[in-house]
């Protein structure tokens, strides 16, 4: 585990380093140089301390050992140019393993500052050889920095979704385990620390046996240095990672394994891919043929573990379809739905993990569905901790469904019924029950029954009982212009909805209004009161049956619909329009609507207040400009990665504000923090008292003059701290930056009033915000009471 003193070691270098290098990637590049660089060195310190000789820094590299490098009687200039000199020459050095060489391949220093690189060297200097299973974790914090490859549809796998496909798979010590599309061999990691974990007495021998056991495969150099690295860190002397394109190289086929776990890339080049003849789906999309060579290079007992995107669950293609087959058929026994944003900030795709166990597939005529709602953390770009999380509960029932298993005598009369739920999360499904349709859909709220809501007054009916649609063909527009200057607006699916307007006075819809649209992409609806003309032909436009229903009533309730199959983004207006609502007498339905839209009228005039209030000091130009130097002294935050929180009642902010609670804090009181790194660089907040600050934020630590701190804070945010971040592979903005800003500061007095100002104005936001809350939720009561 990831201690706190090793995390602040790197955290450390890289805020050294961000000053000169911003790109996360770079930073990381050259803390891996470093640290490579210094173990070299303490492994020919151990030999030398043992009676030996230097293995490493010997002949015409002994100049550029560790202790010349530091030699105190040498200048900063000489020793920026010895280091650079020696990381550009070690790719070349024939005393070190070909893995070192080739990690100083092309290694360079990317800046000319001998005391930036001192300061970076110094915070190196601090870890040995002796703490590199330590370092291995925190290097894999280092990597989680890296940006999404996101054009080869590779995203960094968070590291509990890993942990909880390994604790579900349960990699055994005598097995061998394959990641086809390793990155930076997260999984094959984690892998081993479960063994170690649950066999906690192996001898040194043993170890080295269980290390010959991993593999990984990727198409990528950069990701196999980085998985070199990452497994050598983990004390694997020579960690099997091969640069090997898994879709289109053969040399490797005939290797079986008992256990694969991976993330592969979710998307096929551009240029597509040629796959050899030998997998037994014939296809050309990456995902197809990921899975599809997982479930072929199984063990006959193997089992495997693989995320997939979610065209793999129901896509209609051929190639599909087969793989679904497939695995129904052989080797699939449980399908875990996962939340769609769990790689944001990267991507929003909606992901699923397919469990394979040849063995217990063989055993059983049904699939498992376990659905996860939250996964611990928010779903938005930050991924912030919240404190629901499905994947425990997930987990252990994965774990008890195996067993039973195991020791059931009868397996087909005694698991439970097709449709049955046995779980708050999962239910089972018959394999004949999915193959029934001939798709194979792997959906599991597909095959879930759904029971019909019972109401005491108003009968079900289905939308399609009072709801027209018609296809938008002739209302579609031909020119479009971003600018509001044209009166009629665009609409298009998706969720900007107004993509536009048009100058365009043919075909303008306006003679049947109001409408809703559908859009078929999204499953959103609109409500439309005004003429428009449409952009795309995915939307449809629907019309109440005025006799038996209210339009806008309509569309109330349609916003309170909960999907049966809500992993799909696209919901197509056939399957939706069978959905049933109740649908009381046209006279009450015009009841309600009077009432929700009294609520939305106080909900509108609230939001307009507290989305448009920003606190605004007027500046005298005749107060006092001084620079933020003379003002306080900052400090970055302190790490804490999510596994080290602890729930607590204690705030945890970063640079977006708060980000979750724990049970310690070391800020006493309230705090001025302005975002050091990210979406959020000089975004600035004042804590609450007892509270925690992360890495991701710079603290006040001291006020050098009498200030009033909300005054501060104000100014500061008028002042818009973001315009002198430095941007690279992600804005970031440091000490001295913040240091040379220029506020002004009126007399102390002259302060506290303002202050008091903005907080009487702030009260009344807040107020805002509450009759928000309040009037949304008896809109959503209303609407609910309609069902039982």
């Amino acid at each position: 585990m990831l201690d706190a003193e090793t995390k602040r070691k790197i955290d450390n270098c890289r805020d050294v380093l961000v000053g000169k290098i911003p790109d996360p990637k770079s930073q990381v590049e050259q803390i891996t140089i470093a640290l490579i660089y210094k173990f070299m060195d303490d492994m020919d310190q151990l030999s030398v301390d043992q009676g030996g000789k230097p293995s490493f820094f010997r002949g015409e590299f002994e100049k550029y050992s560790w202790s010349s490098i530091f030699d105190p009687h040498i200048s900063g200039f000489e020793l920026f140019n010895l280091y650079g000199e020696a990381i550009n020459k070690m790719e070349h050095n024939p005393n070190i393993p070909q893995l070192f060489r080739d990690i100083f391949k092309n290694a360079y220093l990317p800046y000319r500052d001998p005391e930036t690189l001192r300061l970076f060297l110094k915070e190196i200097r601090g870890f040995t050889y002796d703490h590199s299973e330590k370092l291995g974790d925190a290097f894999e914090y280092l990597l989680s920095v890296l940006s999404s490859q996101g054009d080869a549809g590779q995203f960094r796998t968070p590291r509990h979704i890993i942990d909880f496909i390994v604790e579900v798979i349960g990699p055994q010590i005598n097995e061998t385990v394959l990641d086809p599309a390793c990155g930076t061999a997260g999984f094959l990691i984690s892998a081993y620390k479960h063994i170690l974990k649950n066999n906690p007495k192996l001898s040194t021998a043993q170890k080295k046996r269980l290390m010959n056991n991993f593999v990984g495969y990727d198409i990528s150099y950069d990701m196999v240095r980085l998985s070199l690295v990452n497994m050598y860190l983990h004390r694997f002397p020579q960690p099997h990672i091969h640069e090997y394109d898994t879709l289109t190289y053969e040399d490797r086929w005939q290797d079986t394994f008992d256990v694969i776990m991976a993330n592969p890339p979710f998307m096929t080049p551009k240029g597509g891919i040629r796959p050899h003849s030998r997998f037994s789906i014939p296809a050309k999309r990456s995902e197809v043929l990921f899975v599809d060579y997982i479930a072929e290079h199984l063990n006959p007992s193997g089992r495997a573990g693989v995320i997939v995107p979610e065209g793999i669950i129901f896509q209609s293609q051929n190639a599909y379809k087969a793989l679904r087959k497939m695995l129904v058929e052989n080797c699939l026994w449980a399908v875990v739905s996962l939340p769609a944003g769990i790689f944001n900030p990267y991507s929003g795709v909606k992901t699923s993990i397919l469990l394979m166990d040849k063995s217990l597939a063989k055993r059983i005529d049904k699939i498992l569905f376990v659905k996860i709602e939250n996964d611990g953390y928010d779903l938005g770009a930050q991924r912030r901790q919240i404190d629901k999380d499905d994947l425990p509960a997930a987990l252990k029932f994965l774990n008890i469904y195996k067993s039973k298993i195991g020791n059931l005598s009868n397996l087909k009369s005694e698991i439970l019924n097709p449709k049955s739920e046995i779980s708050p999360i999962a239910h089972a499904v018959l394999k004949s029950e999915i193959a029934k349709a001939g798709d194979y859909i792997l959906s599991g709220d597909r095959y879930k029954e759904v029971e019909s809501h019972k109401h005491q007054k108003w009968p079900m009916v289905e939308l399609g009982e009072v709801l027209d649609y018609e296809q938008p063909t002739k209302y579609i527009v031909e020119s479009v212009d971003y600018d509001d200057k044209y009166a009629t607006p665009v609409l298009t699916a998706g969720k900007s909805f107004v993509l536009g307007y048009t100058d365009e006075t043919n075909g303008i819809f306006k003679e049947k209004l109001p409408v809703i649209i559908f859009d078929d992409f999204t499953t959103a609806s609109k409500f439309v009161d005004f003429p428009f003309k449409v952009k795309s032909s995915a939307m449809k436009i629907l019309h109440a049956d005025k006799k038996r229903a209210n339009i806008k009533f309509l569309f109330h309730t349609m916003q309170r619909i909960t999907f049966p199959i809500n992993e799909h983004k696209r919901y197509w207006i056939s399957e939706y329009s069978k959905i049933k609502i109740p649908l009381p007498p046209l006279e009450v339905q015009e009841k309600i609507v009077a009432e929700i839209d009294g609520y939305q009228k106080i909900i509108d005039g609230a939001r307009q207040i507290v989305e448009n209030y920003k606190p605004t000091i007027k500046i005298n130009p005749a107060w006092p400009v001084v620079p933020l130097e003379k003002v306080f002294k900052l400090s970055s935050g302190k790490g804490l990665t999510q596994k080290e929180r602890a729930e607590g009642p204690y705030k945890v902010y970063g640079g977006n504000g708060v980000t979750g609670k724990h049970n310690e804090y070391f800020l006493e009181n309230p705090t001025l923090i302005i975002g050091r790194v990210g979406e959020y660089c000089g975004a600035v907040h004042v804590t609450e008292p007892k509270s925690w600050v992360t890495d991701n934020a710079l603290y006040v630590t001291a006020y050098l003059i009498e200030i009033n701190q909300n005054y501060l804070a104000c100014v500061l945010q008028q002042t818009d701290i973001n315009k002198y971040a430095k941007v690279g592979g992600q804005p970031s903005i440091s000490q001295s930056t913040v240091a040379s800003i220029k506020v002004p500061l009126p007399s102390i007095d002259e302060q506290k009033r303002i202050a008091e100002e903005i907080e009487s104005e702030q009260k009344i936001v807040n107020e805002n915000k509450k009759l928000i809350e309040i009037f949304e939720k008896k809109i959503s009561d209303t609407i609910a009471s309609l069902w039982a």
